[in-house]
Formats: C-alpha cells, sequence, structure tokens
C-alpha cells in the first residue's frame, strides 16, 4: 500500500524569502523521505489553498495534513481541522511545537546572536485567539529554560497578551531598576540587554514587527534548519500510526476485563453444586 500523502501546510506570506524557506522546508522533507508525495498547501496569503489541495485529492488515496504551524490555534483547530473533516481517509497531524529540538535550535539562535546569561530574553510568538497557542508556547519556554540561565518571558506578536513590545519595556524597566538602585544598594549594573528569541518559522509580517519592539537584538528565524524537516516527519508518521490504529500516540485500550474461561471440569462441578442447592431447597427430605 502507498504511503499516504503529506500535506505540508504553512500560513503563507508575502514575504518573498519567507516563502522561498518554507518552499525550501518541503523539498528538505521529500529529501529525507525518497518516495514520499510531500504536496503544498496554505491556510492564508498564497496559493493553493488547503481546501482546494484536499478536495484535489485522487479518489481512494489516504493524506495527512502535516502543519507548517509552530502551535495548536485558529488554522490547526479550525481551517485544518475542517479541511479533513471534508474527505474521508485524510487526518490531521499535531504542528511542529513544541518540541525539545525546536529549544535547543532557539539556543542555538540566541548563541548565534551573541547573547550571555547576563542578557533578558523575550520569547515572542504569532500569537492566537485560541488559548491553547499560549499554552504551547509556555511549554516551549519551559524547555528553553532548562537549557539557559537568562531571565525570560513568552509575548505574542498578535491575538494574546503580553505583546511584545510591552514585554520588551518590562524586562528594559526591570533592568534599568537594578542598574539605577546605586551601588550603596547594592545594585550592580550588569550591562545586561534585551534579547527577542524570534519563534517564527521564516521572514515575515510578524518578524518585521520585532525589530520594532524596542529590543537591542532580534535573533533569526528558526529556518532555515533540518530540525524542522525532521520533525515535521516525525508528525507525519504519529498520524499515519494513528490513521493505521497502530499503539503511535497512546496504546489501544484493552478489552473489559473477562474472567477466564474455567475448565470443564470446574464448569461441570459448578453445575453438579448448583443442582444439588436446588433440591435441597424445593425437595427437602
Amino acid at each position: 500500500m502507498n504511503s499516504p500523502i503529506m500535506i505540508a501546510c504553512a500560513h503563507g506570506t508575502s514575504n518573498t524569502q519567507g516563502a522561498a524557506e518554507v518552499n525550501a522546508l518541503r523539498a528538505a522533507i521529500a529529501e529525507l523521505r525518497p518516495g514520499l508525495d510531500v504536496r503544498e498547501a496554505y491556510v492564508d496569503v498564497q496559493q493553493p489553498d488547503l481546501v482546494d489541495v484536499v478536495a484535489a485529492l485522487p479518489e481512494g488515496q489516504a493524506a495527512v495534513v502535516v502543519p507548517l504551524l509552530l502551535s495548536v490555534g485558529y488554522h490547526v483547530k479550525v481551517d485544518i481541522a475542517r479541511a479533513v473533516k471534508s474527505r474521508p481517509g485524510s487526518a490531521a497531524a499535531a504542528p511542529l511545537g513544541p518540541d525539545q529540538r525546536l529549544a535547543a535550535l532557539l539556543d542555538q539562535r540566541l548563541r548565534e546572536a551573541g547573547t550571555t546569561d547576563n542578557d533578558v530574553i523575550v520569547l515572542a510568538a504569532a500569537g492566537s485567539s485560541n488559548p491553547n497557542a499560549a499554552v504551547s508556547v509556555e511549554e516551549l519556554l519551559g524547555q528553553l529554560r532548562a537549557l539557559r540561565s537568562n531571565r525570560m518571558v513568552a509575548a505574542y506578536g498578535a491575538s494574546a497578551q503580553p505583546s511584545v513590545p510591552d514585554a520588551v519595556a518590562m524586562l528594559r524597566e526591570e533592568l534599568a531598576g537594578g542598574a539605577g538602585a546605586g551601588e550603596s544598594a547594592g545594585a550592580v549594573d550588569v550591562g545586561g540587554r534585551v534579547v527577542i528569541a524570534s519563534y517564527l518559522l521564516a521572514p515575515g509580517f510578524f518578524h518585521d514587527q520585532l525589530a520594532k519592539a524596542g529590543a537591542d537584538v532580534v535573533t533569526r528565524p528558526l529556518l532555515p534548519s533540518p530540525t524542522l524537516a525532521e520533525i515535521a516527519l516525525d508528525r507525519y508518521d504519529a498520524a499515519v500510526a494513528a490513521m493505521d490504529g497502530t499503539p503511535a500516540e497512546a496504546p489501544v485500550a484493552a478489552p473489559a476485563e473477562a474472567p477466564e474461561k474455567a475448565p470443564a471440569d470446574a464448569q461441570q462441578g459448578g453445575f453438579f453444586k448448583a443442582l444439588q442447592r436446588f433440591v435441597t431447597k424445593y425437595f427437602p427430605r
């Protein structure tokens, strides 16, 4: 049986560099898995639209939509879920994040930007009206905290609080307050900076806004990196296993416990005992 088609579905962007890097991600996925049919789709801005891609799938061919998105949000819960529901034999994989490998990649981006232990960090995500997206970002923040000792907060480009500029201003005020307390009060100016860790896939509208948020440093987005292709394939494999009914995400629940079948002689013994009780009760001597 052929492997299900992978529909690698991105948000979409009008930024030419961002679009090229997402296309390169799809190419990297196909290179890691020769023979896998990897198709392009978007939920906004670009074409082809996900709904049209799903509708045009060959009849009888299974497909998995892999969100090239970093957290659960409206596009995953509504757009992708609706498209998958419209066609039997289709399934949706989990988004790329959170994942320990993404935290390691963010740590790499911070090191590339020259971040020191004295700096404070804003983990900047796109944001979503779906509260589960913020939960995913906070989980990723926890994974990043396990790798670095810096003071860190999560912030969002839209639809959630705090906004990235507000988080930058808050941390800037913390740095100024620590340095301005005076040497007599025991405060020391450690020379820390405010660094934005871009928790975004590629250049585009949201990443452009980070440069306007007032931080000293903004890291590069996550792409390009082979890590994203590896995670996308892991999400695809998990979804395929779930479609096949194999225990990839969780073991299949065992049937309710049933009593073991008693040996024949034990069953016969039980029958004669029951018969004896019946005779004794209704035909006493």
